[in-house]
Formats: structure tokens, C-alpha cells, sequence
């Protein structure tokens, strides 16, 4: 196990397995020498497993990880040793999704500062002002996948237009198709972000892309936060070229600029989108279970690719 795991999938895989624990080691090395015999490790999509790793353990048949992004985890250097990996799927859809949907609320009727406002005892002073509503703006989805999708079904109950950027249109999906991100972001109010970290999503929000969201637009990252140039979003958002910011990952995090602590118009979560102890207990789940099914020779509830 290379980084700790919540208590009941602790406490699940030890009835079936002994858990080496690579985080506790001192001596890296020598601990993975000592392990040239494992068979299965559970890990997570941001620690990963990278090829090195992989060669220190030869025997090595699956990799189960927690969480549905994996891109701390080489899957192309799996592949070609014959090695299985696994992530959590399906069941953080929904969570996320209502994140994305609670960020954008917060952010438009700009709840968090309303908070304070009130707590701070400025209401006595007057009203607080007018703020914006979703009802009738058109949302642009980076990413219509899994998670995409469940975005796009609570958007459209709060009255949104939905439109959607990816690799390709979706033949069977009602919404409008842009392939350019540009494009979408220019008839876009906001865009909502659920893309994976790889090569051809880093910095894909560039500074095109933010000019062309504009001074009344949002961007809400619940992706990976690669995913924006982070340095000029923030240029953008303290000139006002970029309306505002909701934001659940970052590109160094738990890091980040300090100038977006001081900005009234960005709203921020410490990557809480599968962060509930419904969605985490039935992604641990899966994690023992694809374990499970390995050393029992059975198919793998959740294989990546």
C-alpha cells in the first residue's frame, strides 16, 4: 500500500492480505527490495506508481487505485509489463457533480462573502448588493464524461443551456458540440472543468481561452488543476478580464497563490469533490473488491482502458 487508505479498507484488506506500508518506510529503496515478491498494490491516482516503482517490484500483477483520475499512475509502463490497473468509477459521479453545482452557486450568488458580510454585523449598515443568478446562462462542460454528464442534468434543472468541448461530439447527446474551446468559451457564461492531467489537457485553459470566457464569465476547475495556466487566470481575475473563479484543485496543491486568497471574485475548496463519507466508503469498496477479485482469479470489477 503506498500511501494510507480510509480505516474500513485498512481494515477490509487485512483480513485477506498482509499491508506492507510504503509511506511508513524510512529507507524507500530497501523497502521496495524487500517486496519483490508483491503481487497487488492499492494506491491512489495522486501518489501514484510510476515505472521505477514498477520495476523494483517484478511479480507485480494489479494496481488498484483510489480515486477515478490515475494519472500518477504510468499506465502505458503497466500495460507492457502485463500489469492491471484499476480505478473507482461511477460512484463519485454524483458528488462531484454536486460540487461543481455548490461552486457555482456559491459563486454567482456569492455566498461566501454574504456570509461574512452578515456575521461581520454590515447588514445593519445596508443591503448587500445585487448579485448574479444561473437561471438562463449557458454552461460549457470541458470534459462530457462520466461525471460530466451528471454536471449537464442538474445544470439543465437550474434552467442552464448546456454546451460541451471534448476529443470528439457524442453523437447521442442533446447538447451542442463545440470543437474548438475557444469557440465554446466565447458562447459560454461559464465553463466547467472535469478533465483528466495528461499531456493534452495542460494548460488547455489558456489565456485564449479565458479572453474569449471574458470579464462576466467563471471557470470551475473540479479536474486537475494543471488544466489552467494558474499564473494567468490569476492576472485575469485580478484585472477583472475574467469575471470569477471556482476552484477545487490547484496546480501545486495544497500550494497555491496566495493573491487568490485576497480575491472577492474566486470561490475555493481544498479538493473536496468526492470528499463524502458515502462516495469515499463505496470507493474503497471497490478498491478491496478488484483486489479481491484478483487473488481470486476472477474478472476485475473496474479496469482502466
Amino acid at each position: 500500500m503506498i500511501a494510507p487508505m480510509p480505516p474500513k479498507v485498512m481494515a477490509d484488506l487485512s483480513e485477506s492480505f498482509t499491508i506492507l506500508k510504503y509511506w511508513e518506510a524510512v529507507d524507500k529503496k530497501t523497502f521496495l527490495s524487500n517486496c519483490a515478491h508483491v503481487k497487488f498494490m492499492a494506491t491512489n491516482g495522486h501518489v501514484g506508481c510510476d515505472d521505477a516503482m514498477m520495476d523494483a517490484l517484478p511479480d507485480l500483477k494489479v494496481i488498484s487505485s483510489f480515486g477515478v483520475g490515475y494519472d500518477g499512475i504510468d499506465v502505458t509502463a503497466a500495460r507492457k509489463r502485463g500489469i492491471s490497473v484499476t480505478n473507482t468509477p461511477d460512484v463519485l459521479s454524483d458528488a462531484v457533480a454536486e460540487l461543481a453545482l455548490g461552486l457555482m452557486l456559491s459563486l454567482c450568488r456569492r455566498i461566501v462573502d454574504a456570509d461574512a458580510f452578515t456575521r461581520q454585523g454590515k447588514w445593519l449598515e445596508g443591503g448587500y448588493p445585487l448579485t448574479g443568478e444561473l437561471t438562463g446562462a449557458t454552461v460549457g462542460i470541458l470534459g462530457l464524461g462520466r461525471i460530466g454528464k451528471e454536471i449537464a442534468r442538474r445544470a439543465q434543472a437550474f434552467k442552464m443551456q448546456v454546451v460541451y468541448h471534448g476529443r470528439n461530439p457524442q453523437a447521442y447527446e442533446p447538447f451542442p458540440y463545440y470543437a474548438s474551446l475557444e469557440e465554446m468559451a466565447a458562447a459560454s457564461d461559464w465553463i466547467v472543468a472535469v478533465v483528466p492531467d495528461n499531456a493534452a489537457t495542460r494548460k488547455l485553459v489558456d489565456r485564449k481561452v479565458l479572453t474569449a470566457l471574458g470579464p462576466k464569465g467563471a471557470i470551475v476547475n473540479l479536474g486537475r488543476g494543471t488544466l489552467i495556466d494558474e499564473p494567468v487566470m490569476v492576472e485575469m481575475l485580478q484585472s477583472g478580464a475574467l469575471g470569477g473563479a471556482a476552484l477545487d484543485v490547484f496546480e501545486q496543491e495544497p500550494k497555491m497563490s496566495p493573491d487568490l486568497w485576497k480575491l472577492p471574485n474566486v470561490v475555493l475548496s481544498p479538493h473536496q469533490g468526492s470528499a463524502t463519507e458515502k462516495t469515499r466508503i463505496a470507493m474503497g469498496d471497490l478498491v478491496v473488491q478488484n483486489l479481491l477479485r484478483a487473488k481470486e482469479g476472477r474478472p476485475l470489477v473496474s479496469p482502466v482502458g
